[in-house]
C-alpha cells in the first residue's frame, strides 16, 4: 500500500471478495466499475477503499473488509457454477445463501458435472487456486460407456489435441466396472473447458457421469449433492500445499 493509503482498484475489488484480481481487471475494462460516481476503465487507477465510493454494477463495495470465508460445496448436476445465468436458472450461489457474505465460485465445474466446487470471498486465495502457474491438480471419477481397453487408457494418458490446443499428459486409471460401464479416475493439472468430456469423445467414450472428488489434497468426502461445509485452517493449508 502506498503512503497515501491508496491501492490499485482491482486489488480493492479482490480484497472485498467480489472476484479474483484478474476477473476484477475484466470488470474494470468492461466499464462495470465506478469510483465516486465516475466510471473507471484504466488498470492503473488507485483508490482509497476507506474514503472512495467504489461501485461494481451499481452496488457499493462493503465499507469494511469482510471476514474471509471459503466453503467446499458438492455441486449437483444441472446447476451452473456462476452467480447468475441471466435467465433465472439454478446457480450455485443459491446453495450458500445462508452464509452472510457474498461467495463466488473458484473456477468452474460444467453444468452436467457434479462434485467438489470451492466458493470463497478471499480474492488472494481465488487467484492462487485459479492461476495456471500454480498447477493445482484435480481428481475426477468418470463413468463412461464404450469400449475402454488398455490402449484407450494409454491414449487418454498422452497429450491430446483438442480444438487446436494440446493438453498435458493426464493421470488416468481404471477404478472398476459398473454393469456395461467403466469407471475411470482422471487427475489433471489444468482445467480446459469440458476437457475430460472432449478427451473421452476423442477416443469413442461417452461420459455418463462426471464427479470431481478432490482439489489438490482436499477431498469431497461425505458431502451429499447440494451440501457444503466451511473450510477451517487445516483445510486451507491442504489447498495451499
Amino acid at each position: 500500500m502506498a503512503a497515501d493509503g491508496k491501492i490499485r482498484l482491482q486489488l480493492a475489488i479482490a480484497r472485498a471478495g467480489l472476484a479474483s484480481r484478474r476477473h476484477a481487471e475484466a470488470m474494470i475494462a468492461a466499464g462495470r466499475v465506478s469510483v465516486n460516481g465516475a466510471v473507471v476503465s484504466e488498470m492503473g487507477a488507485r483508490v482509497d477503499p476507506a474514503a472512495d465510493r467504489i461501485e461494481v454494477d451499481g452496488a457499493p463495495l462493503p465499507a469494511q473488509e469482510e471476514e474471509k470465508v471459503t466453503v467446499a460445496l458438492n455441486k449437483p448436476r444441472g446447476w451452473l457454477s456462476a452467480a447468475s445465468d441471466g435467465h433465472g436458472g439454478r446457480v450455485v450461489t443459491d446453495l450458500v445463501r445462508d452464509i452472510p457474505v457474498r461467495l463466488v465460485p473458484v473456477g468452474r465445474l460444467d453444468k452436467d458435472s457434479q462434485g467438489l466446487l470451492l466458493m470463497s470471498n478471499d480474492g488472494d486465495l481465488i487467484a492462487r487456486l485459479t492461476h495456471p502457474r500454480y498447477g493445482h491438480r484435480k481428481r475426477y471419477e468418470v463413468e463412461v460407456s464404450g469400449v475402454c481397453g488398455r490402449e484407450t487408457v494409454e491414449t487418454l494418458r498422452a497429450p491430446m489435441e483438442i480444438d487446436g490446443y494440446t493438453t498435458r499428459g493426464a493421470g488416468v486409471r481404471v477404478l472398476g466396472r459398473k454393469g456395461a460401464h467403466t469407471v475411470l479416475e482422471f487427475t489433471l493439472g489444468e482445467g480446459r473447458n469440458r476437457q475430460i468430456r472432449r478427451m473421452c469423445e476423442a477416443v469413442g467414450l461417452n461420459v455418463v457421469r462426471l464427479t470431481r472428488v478432490a482439489i489438490g489434497r482436499l477431498a469431497l468426502g461425505a458431502l451429499r449433492p447440494g451440501e457444503y461445509r466451511v473450510l477451517g485452517e487445516g483445510d486451507l493449508r491442504l489447498l495451499e500445499r
